[in-house]
């Protein structure tokens, strides 16, 4: 098999407000039409798409591999307190048992995204 690419679909309760809210914590926006966007961070790639169902968001994670984990928590902790962003939220950076310091963030929707930062091999 050859791959070329491998992008996931987001869904959005409210695309707009989805949209917004993962360029404020520094996703790139592609391109974007009246249901979907295409979204980077760091040359990887997400789909947000103008689609929610509860309970797909609320079990759709993703692990993003940063250098500090507090410096993203210190960094999306300001864009949450500074606008509406719905149900977005966050907690400080947690140890975990596979070796990695991670900020854990819910999207507006309800995706978590694991910012983490590993810490031992």
């Amino acid at each position: 098999m050859r791959v070329n690419d491998l992008k996931p679909f987001v869904g959005a309760k409210d695309f707009h407000q989805s949209l917004a809210f993962y360029q404020a914590i520094g996703f790139c926006l592609n391109f974007k039409s009246d249901d979907l966007a295409e979204l980077e961070l760091a040359g990887h790639r997400i789909l947000l798409q103008n689609y929610y169902e509860k309970t797909w968001c609320e079990n759709s994670m993703l692990f993003i591999a940063v250098e500090s984990a507090q410096a993203c928590f210190d960094d999306i902790s300001a864009v949450v307190a500074s606008e509406d962003y719905g149900d977005a939220r966050l907690v400080p950076p947690r140890q975990q048992d596979y070796g990695a310091l991670v900020t854990f963030v819910w999207d507006p929707s309800g995706v978590l995204l694991h910012f983490a930062e590993v810490t031992s091999a």
